[in-house]
Formats: structure tokens, C-alpha cells, sequence
């Protein structure tokens, strides 16, 4: 041990004596004993990646200087390290950066900056069959098949911000567009879905610009707005919205009072309970838009541009494997279709990253277009209500196919609504 570390020790010497260019701080002044580095190091050598100390003989009691400390990092960081052996090395380089560059060893701006902006996705194909009945009786079915390709990028600023995106690339296949149309309008789609930035400070989070909706993304919002959103609290969370809401992608009932404007102004709080198998909550929803006055059997002819919604929502896991969940919501300013809710049961889940995992639910909803705007269920779909049932099944790592069927009818003539939904993604 004493044989390593004064060979550590001189090779510092050597090279910090021969560099020309220093570091900003002194390159010889102690690592504080009560540094992290110490254990950081010591965790190391219990491990096998820095030899010479796996007998444990190296306490930290002694003040070692930032030299020494970055030669030790160079011998770890010349190892084929993983996991949370990778993470400390990594820390350990960003410590001491400048010291490993008078070293000779690498550890460019670049280099460091790289692993800072992370990227993952999926890739997916989605087949809906959509039946409806008319108010005369007759059937109406509409096939669909869409591929998607999602990126979601994460990119650290420091040790509190990052910023998130998300952007999609989708096309129908039921159009067979190859992307090129002779300057025709194209079939395929690609656009910047979401971009925001995201602080953490202890319990509370922040976020900033085109967003995730942060309350009652289920039943009524399954959707990004542009605004702000913070979040503090522990069992018990808080959270507050405000921005604006693009109404283009509400359901069909809002979208036919679209004038030139199409945002609405939204204001949402809510509180969330959760702790052990319990999981109880409520929000508040205000929305404003001048296109809420035209839509049909909103007020009775009473023109209001107000949606006012109130929410609760609750969950308990019995085990493992089964939970049961509920919510339900209504919008104080609607006189028709102005409730919605959802009860539903599980079973198991698969998990993207086992093998042969699967899981199943049965779930019954009843959606009212005037307040499920934009629910997130693939089966029931805003403005109808019944019985959904589903399951789905890890084909391979990283590979999860779903089915889902629905069968119910529609809210506003009680005639017959029927969906069958498949679907295959591929994460990465």
C-alpha cells in the first residue's frame, strides 16, 4: 500500500513539475479529509477498480493532495467500468478535470459536456378500427395505420435545470406516403411536440415553456400547453398551472367552434396524496375561450366561454400484482355531456425490460365531451361510455405489444360506439 502510494505521489510530482500550465486552483493543495472524494475512492477500491487498495488499508485520514487525488482517478478511469461504479468515476472526473488535463488525460469540455444530454424513444405501429353508428341506423367503420418515431431528448444545464423536448415523426400507412408528393401537401408529419425546461430545488419542481399537462392528463387532457407548472411537497404534492391550450386537439364537439383564434386560456391546481398503496387526490380547472360560445348543446344556447372543472381521483394496490383506480370529473359550466369518469382494474403490467412480463385490465368509462376533452384512453374516446378491456405482453426486451377493445355507445344519440386498438413498440 505504502509502495502505491508513494509511486502515485512521485508520478505527480513529475508531471505537475514539468507542465507548464496549471490549474486554476493550486494542483498541490490538500483534498480535504472530509471531501467526498475520499469515499468515492474507497468505494472504488473495495470494488477492484483502483489496485492497491482492496485490503481497505486506505482511510482518508491522511490529507492527500489534488494531484495525487487525479492520478488515483486516472487508474479508474482506464477501467471498463458500469453501473454505479461508472457514476462515481465519472463525479470524480468532473472534480478533477483540470488536474487529469495536466495529466495528459482527456477529459475535454466536449468530452465532459457529452454525457449531459441523453436521448431515448420508441419507435411504434398503431392499428385502430373504429365502428359508429349513425342516428339512422347505419354503420360507419374507419380503419386506420400510423407509424410513429418519438424522440425525447434531456440535456443538463446544471446541477438543478435541464431542458426536455420531445419530437415526432409520423406517418399513415393507409396512404402509402413516401414522403415525397411533387410539392403536394405531404402525408407524413413531423413536428417539435414539446419543449420546456425543468428545475429541481429539493421537493419543488419548475417547469417553463411547451409542456406536459400536470394534472388530469388521463380523463381529460392528454395533451402539452405552453405555459409555466410548479410542484412542491413530498406524500402530499401541490401543484398549480397556467398557460394556454391549443383547443385543435380537444375532440371533434369543441373543434367545430374553431375560429382564428384556437387557445384557450387555462388555470389548474390541484393537491395529490400518495403514499405505501394509497394514492387520493383533486384539481380545478379553469379554461376560457371565445370558442366554447359555439358549441352545440354547451349551455342551451347561452353563450359562455367559461369551462370551470373540478376532479378527485383515487387508487389503492391490494399487492403486486392488482390495483384498482377511479376518477371523475365535471365542468360546472356545461349543461349537457358534463360529466365523465373512469373506474378500472388491473392485473400485473408488462414491463419494457422483461421478457415475457404481461398484464390485463377491465375498465369502465363514461366520457362527456364537455369536460373529457382530450382523454388519453385508446379504446373509449371523448362523447361515449362503456366497458374497455385490454392486456398487454413484453415480446422482447424493450418490445411491448397491447390490445385493447371497447365497446359501449355514444352519448349523444345512444347508438352503438365500438373500437379495437393494437399496437407494437419498440423503445430505445
Amino acid at each position: 500500500m505504502k509502495k502505491t502510494l508513494v509511486s502515485a505521489l512521485s508520478t505527480a510530482l513529475i508531471v505537475g513539475a514539468a507542465s507548464t500550465t496549471f490549474a486554476a486552483s493550486n494542483p498541490f493543495s490538500d483534498v480535504p479529509t472530509d471531501h467526498w472524494a475520499y469515499d468515492a475512492v474507497k468505494q472504488l477500491a473495495a470494488d477492484g477498480v483502483i489496485d492497491g487498495y482492496g485490503d481497505g488499508s486506505f482511510q482518508g485520514n491522511k490529507n492527500i493532495t489534488r494531484y495525487e487525488m487525479a492520478q488515483l482517478v486516472a487508474k479508474a478511469m482506464s477501467k471498463n467500468t458500469s453501473g454505479a461504479d461508472k457514476a462515481l468515476v465519472d463525479k470524480l472526473a468532473a472534480e478533477f478535470s483540470e488536474e487529469l488535463n495536466n495529466l495528459g488525460v482527456r477529459v475535454s469540455n466536449l468530452e465532459r459536456n457529452a454525457d449531459k444530454v441523453k436521448w431515448n424513444g420508441e419507435a411504434r405501429y398503431t392499428y385502430t378500427s373504429d365502428r359508429k353508428e349513425d342516428a339512422a341506423g347505419h354503420k360507419n367503420k374507419t380503419n386506420d395505420d400510423e407509424l410513429l418515431f418519438r424522440l425525447e431528448p434531456t440535456a443538463e444545464v446544471n446541477d438543478h435545470w435541464h431542458v426536455k423536448a420531445r419530437l415526432d415523426a409520423s406517418t399513415d400507412l393507409a396512404k402509402d406516403s413516401d414522403g415525397d408528393n411533387h410539392g403536394k401537401t405531404q402525408d407524413a408529419d413531423v413536428s417539435l411536440k414539446r419543449i420546456w425546461a425543468e428545475g429541481q430545488y429539493g421537493n419543488t419542481n419548475i417547469k417553463l415553456g411547451k409542456l406536459p399537462m400536470q394534472l388530469d392528463s388521463k380523463l381529460l387532457f392528454d395533451d402539452e400547453f405552453s405555459g409555466a407548472s410548479i410542484t412542491t411537497g413530498n406524500d402530499l404534492k401541490f401543484t398549480a398551472q397556467a398557460g394556454r391550450w391549443n383547443l385543435r386537439h380537444a375532440n371533434s364537439n369543441i373543434r367545430t367552434g374553431l375560429g382564428n383564434d384556437n387557445a384557450a386560456n387555462m388555470q389548474s391546481v390541484g393537491l395529490q396524496y400518495g403514499k405505501d398503496k394509497l394514492s387520493l387526490g383533486a384539481a380545478y380547472h379553469h379554461l376560457n375561450s371565445d370558442v366554447l360560445k359555439n358549441v352545440a348543446n354547451y349551455r342551451n344556447g347561452a353563450a359562455s366561454d367559461d369551462a370551470q372543472i373540478w376532479s378527485v381521483n383515487g387508487s389503492y394496490q391490494f399487492d403486486k400484482n392488482i390495483g384498482l383506480s377511479g376518477t371523475y370529473a365535471e365542468n360546472a359550466k356545461a349543461d349537457n355531456f358534463k360529466k365523465a369518469g373512469s373506474v378500472e382494474l388491473n392485473y400485473k403490467g408488462a414491463q419494457k425490460e422483461n421478457k415475457g412480463t404481461w398484464g390485463m385490465y377491465t375498465a369502465y368509462r363514461h366520457l362527456g365531451q364537455n369536460v373529457a376533452f382530450d382523454p388519453s384512453y385508446d379504446g373509449a374516446s371523448s362523447g361515449t361510455k362503456g366497458w374497455e378491456i385490454g392486456t398487454n405482453y413484453t415480446v422482447a426486451k424493450n418490445t411491448v405489444a397491447s390490445l385493447k377493445y371497447f365497446n359501449g355507445e355514444q352519448l349523444n344519440n345512444g347508438k352503438d360506439a365500438e373500437k379495437l386498438f393494437g399496437r407494437v413498440e419498440f423503445f430505445f
